[in-house]
């Protein structure tokens, strides 16, 4: 099967080494796989763009990653992958309020040069109930740039202001959301919200990990799905 490109956008505090598996996956059936990049480590932003005549355009995107890509990349979508994401990251009422809080109290810790620290935290926080070492080398290995510390305290401030689904977002377009019912990050709140603002998606809900979805099968069985509703 070919004439497939994948574009992937990592979230909050990652890169696009994370992508890894699924480009080399994408690359075993044919396909094309290219990446975003916010640049909070040394590597330079990048805002991917389909390729001219392709027909099947997915987007696979983790966490804050959806609200990242552009609305003309979005609006070209023929189908989406969904993981441990959200539309909206603050609920409402006290448990709202309570991550409102959070995202300041982070905010001020990267602003006081803690940037390391706080990235330690988030990552290990993230990768719960597994370990932190089990997550591919980011930002927090390569060292954060003055440019990238300003794009986190930029992208918190994002993630509290988020609802809804990203601008340009296709309606009727296949979309497989991965769910992480451990998540420490994304409330089980947000994560009904999302469910709830795409209705017709596919959901798999996986019991045992946490908001990085450390799996090492997981790509292969991501590729299956898009291979088969992009056929």
């Amino acid at each position: 099967m070919s004439g497939i490109q994948l574009i992937g956008m990592h979230g909050w505090a990652g890169d696009h080494r994370s992508w890894a598996p699924w480009a080399a996956g994408a690359a075993a059936r044919g396909w094309s796989f290219c990446c975003g990049e916010r640049g909070y480590g040394r590597e330079s932003p990048l805002q991917p763009n389909w390729s001219s005549g392709t027909q099947q355009r997915v987007v696979i995107a983790h966490s804050f990653g959806p609200h990242l890509l552009s609305e003309a990349l979005w609006r070209e979508a023929t189908a989406a992958v969904l993981l441990a994401s959200f539309t909206r990251f603050v609920p409402e009422g006290r448990e709202g309020r309570a991550i409102s809080a959070a995202l300041r109290a982070m905010a001020r810790r990267i602003q006081a040069g803690e940037e390391q620290e706080q990235l330690r935290d988030f990552l290990q926080q993230a990768a719960a109930p597994q370990s932190r070492s089990l997550l591919p080398e980011g930002p927090l290995e390569q060292g954060i740039s003055s440019e990238g510390r300003a794009r986190l305290l930029e992208d918190l401030a994002r993630l509290g202001s988020t609802g809804g689904l990203p601008a340009g977002f296709p309606s009727g377009i296949p979309v497989l959301i991965v769910e992480a019912a451990q998540d420490q990050i994304v409330t089980a709140a947000s994560r009904q919200e999302l469910k709830q603002g795409l209705p017709h998606a596919t959901v798999w809900t996986r019991s045992d990990l946490g908001h990085s979805l450390i799996d090492p099968a997981l790509p292969d069985a991501v590729l299956d799905w898009i291979a088969d509703v992009q056929a």
